[in-house]
């Protein structure tokens, strides 16, 4: 098996990636860089690099002469991260539902089966399930070969963790079942090669999941009403 290496900006980028992912670093933190390359043990060039690719990728803001703080993230971002997923999603659909070999979707189908596997134990495995979740859906836009969306979609699905991590464990546990079928209806219209049923489905999945989350945050009093994320979409009758 061959190593791949990776570079000390590529390892320190992926540490604080995730750890403001999870929310070791809260929305409003200051990342010193002379802390931060004491604790991984590196110069300051790796932190400004992995710094850098952090702004573009939204998750810190870099102001001159202040340094770098962890950008904030409030509920009301569930909209936006929801309309963009259902929009690249759907893109993907149609041209997944073609490319796809009988080899993808076998893959797809395994993945569901690893996440049902999760259901078994769901308040252990939640974390597990996401990952899986996250995969299928990154699956989906691999197979339809759209260059320009694979890297916007694994952005919005990251900002998703870090909303789902700070605000929405609770609700994840509760929608796991009604996911999961949803999955195997998506991977279904995919085997039939159903392109406009795969897409519709798609669609309805991040709409369903975006009004459990939605109601949740409104019980919370996180959120103050209801945000029109759809636009002409809601007529075509779609994450986690």
């Amino acid at each position: 098996m061959s190593m791949v290496y990776r570079s000390k900006n590529e390892v320190v980028y992926d540490e604080l990636h995730r750890a403001i992912i999870r929310g070791e670093y809260a929305s409003g933190t200051r990342i010193v860089i002379d802390d931060a390359a004491a604790k991984f043990g590196v110069s300051a060039i790796p932190i400004r690099e992995a710094l850098r690719q952090l702004e573009a990728d939204g998750f810190v803001t870099i102001v001159p002469y202040a340094g770098a703080t962890v950008t904030e993230i409030d509920a009301e971002s569930i909209y936006e991260v929801f309309a963009l997923l259902e929009t690249m999603e759907a893109i993907c659909a149609r041209s997944a539902t073609t490319r796809a070999t009988d080899e993808d979707l076998d893959h797809l189908d395994s993945l569901v089966q690893q996440m049902d596997d999760c259901l078994e134990n769901c308040q252990e495995n939640t974390d597990r399930w996401a990952r899986l979740n996250k995969e299928f859906h990154l699956q989906i836009c691999d197979i339809a070969e759209t260059r320009l969306i694979e890297p916007m979609i694994r952005k919005v699905l990251d900002h998703w963790d870090r909303l789902r991590m700070q605000y929405m464990e609770e609700v994840l546990t509760a929608r796991l079942a009604l996911a999961q079928e949803e999955h195997r209806q998506i991977v279904a219209a995919m085997r039939r090669r159903d392109g406009k049923e795969a897409t519709r489905l798609l669609r309805l999945h991040n709409q369903h999941a975006l009004e459990s989350y939605e109601q949740f945050l409104q019980a919370q009093g996180l959120l103050d009403g209801e945000a029109d994320v759809h636009g002409d979409t809601t007529a075509s009758n779609g994450n986690a």
